[in-house]
């Protein structure tokens, strides 16, 4: 069992003078709501690049300020607008180590790509022969060493100038779990049936509703993801375990496909006093708190017949809901060769429930001209 990793991730901030510091003032008040909510439920939280608009020390001393509201830990990597001055000097005011490096956290290998400064500026995203190499060593090390592994970086694959193939390949090959990204502007998750893919719309910049985060949580290597927008209501119920079936990328794996029963799990978020499962809206099924494990909450379910389930866990006034596949034991699923890892054209479309609309907008499809 690889246990639990959940973390917040910040969508770009592009923190700047020139809108009145609007996307610093909207990361201050979604830091404060992560706080008083979630706290320690989370094992760190994320920037994953586009901080700060052109890259200017006064940029950054804002963004280093709004950190200190959330007690986690942070990871933070460089956008192309971090970039913008040549070098990525400034963005040490609030980051202390540079990409890529690695960490274990809990059970889980996490990798922190650098995709800008192998480039020419601009979204003339790179991996040099070094970094690639790197990557390589690090996921087969982590395959070694029984680690799940997991990739942050700023963009997909399919945005890099040089080899997104390649690199998409390495994910797939060595089993990542999850890869979390920013740049589009946008909510999207992609499922290219062998990994899958996360983005998180911006803070500032925003084309697409309310500002607000993304939760990821990976249980036992399932992947869930949900976006908050910062006037939603709490807690947050998020069903961690079985996947739904948009998110399914091992269909041998029972916590992907179960047969016959299954163990639901869901993180909830929030101060919360009970947590209820219900399968096929049938009866309440009471969920138990799950020890060790920081806002987890577990029931079993018997004897599910094979096909597709609507699966419910309900807390406090809200709810998750995802759709579960089951299959009999013993029957063998097919898969068919992967084509266009890493790529956008496997987005899964909208899944209003998690706060994805599906329409792209965003500089780089749909948007408006950044």
């Amino acid at each position: 069992m690889a246990g639990c990793l959940s973390w917040i991730h910040f969508g770009d901030l592009h923190v700047d003078e020139a809108d009145g510091f609007e996307g610093l003032s909207r990361f201050e008040t979604l830091a404060r709501i992560a706080q008083t909510q979630i706290g320690g439920a989370v094992d760190f939280a994320f920037l994953p690049g586009d901080n700060a608009n052109h890259g200017t020390v006064a940029q950054y001393e804002g963004i280093r300020t709004a950190m200190k509201v959330l007690d986690r830990p942070w990871h933070v990597l460089a956008g192309d607008h971090d970039f913008e001055p040549g070098d990525l000097v400034a963005m040490r005011a609030i980051t202390t180590k540079d990409a890529p490096y690695s960490e274990r956290i809990g059970d889980y290998r996490c990798l922190f790509l650098d995709i800008v400064s192998a480039g020419h500026g601009g979204p003339d995203f790179r991996i040099d022969p070094a970094q690639r190499r790197w990557i390589e060593r690090t996921l087969s090390a982590a395959d070694v060493a029984g680690e799940r592994a997991v990739v942050f970086m700023h963009a997909y694959p399919g945005d890099l100038r040089d080899d997104p193939d390649g690199i998409a390949a390495l994910f797939a090959t060595h089993h990542v779990a999850f890869v979390d990204t920013g740049h589009t502007h946008y909510n999207e998750l992609l499922n290219d049936g062998r990994v899958i893919y996360g983005a998180t719309r911006s803070t500032g910049q925003t084309e697409e509703g309310a500002p607000g985060f993304s939760v990821v949580t990976l249980d036992d290597g399932v992947p869930s993801w949900c976006f908050q927008p910062f006037d939603a209501a709490w807690p947050l119920v998020q069903i961690t375990s079985p996947a739904d079936r948009r998110l399914i990328t091992d269909p041998a794996n029972t916590l992907h496909v179960p047969q016959g029963g299954f163990v639901v799990r869901a993180k909830v978020f929030g101060a919360t006093e009970s947590a209820s499962a219900y399968l096929n809206d049938g009866d309440e099924i009471a969920m138990a708190r799950v020890a060790g494990e920081p806002a987890l909450w577990s029931a079993t379910i018997t004897d599910v017949p094979d096909g597709l389930h609507r699966l419910v866990v309900r807390s406090g006034g809200s709810e998750d809901v995802i759709d579960v596949l089951v299959r009999s034991e013993g029957s063998t699923p097919k898969r068919t060769a992967p084509v266009g890892l890493g790529r956008d054209v496997h987005a899964i479309g909208a899944w209003l429930e998690r706060g994805i609309d599906g329409a792209q907008r965003g500089p780089n499809k749909n948007g408006a001209d950044w």
